[in-house]
C-alpha cells in the first residue's frame, strides 16, 4: 500500500474520531481529550489513536476507561463512513510526551538557574 494512501487513511480516521468524541460520545467519564495522531497498522486491522487528556491521574484513568468502553461504538461508526474492506479495531493510547517534555524543561531550567 502506498505511503500517501496510509497517510490519508490515518488523517480520515483521526478526523472521524475527533468528530465522534465531540458530538456522539455521551460517556460522562470522558473528559477533555485531544486527539494527537492516528496510526493504522499496514494490514488495516488496527487503528492506534494517541490522545492527550487534561486533568489529574484519576481523571485520566477514568477517561481512558470511558474511551475503552466507547471503542466498539466508534469502530461501528467508522465502518459506516470509511470505504475499506475491513473496519480497523480502535485502540486508545495515552500520550504523555508533552508532560515529560515540560518536566525535562523544568529540570533544565533549575540547572541553568540554581
Amino acid at each position: 500500500m502506498s505511503a500517501r494512501r496510509m497517510e490519508r487513511i490515518n488523517e480520515f480516521i483521526k478526523r472521524e474520531i475527533c468528530f465522534l468524541l465531540q458530538r456522539e460520545t455521551k460517556d460522562p467519564r470522558i473528559g477533555f481529550v485531544t486527539v494527537l495522531s492516528c496510526s493504522v497498522t499496514p494490514d488495516l486491522t488496527e487503528a492506534r489513536i494517541y490522545i492527550s487528556v487534561l486533568g489529574t491521574k484519576k481523571q485520566k484513568a477514568d477517561t481512558m476507561a470511558g474511551l475503552d468502553s466507547a471503542a466498539p461504538f466508534m469502530r461501528s461508526q467508522l465502518g459506516k463512513h470509511i470505504a475499506l474492506r475491513y473496519t480497523p479495531k480502535v485502540t486508545f493510547f495515552l500520550d504523555e510526551t508533552e508532560e515529560k517534555a515540560a518536566r525535562i524543561e523544568e529540570l533544565l531550567e533549575k540547572i541553568k538557574n540554581p
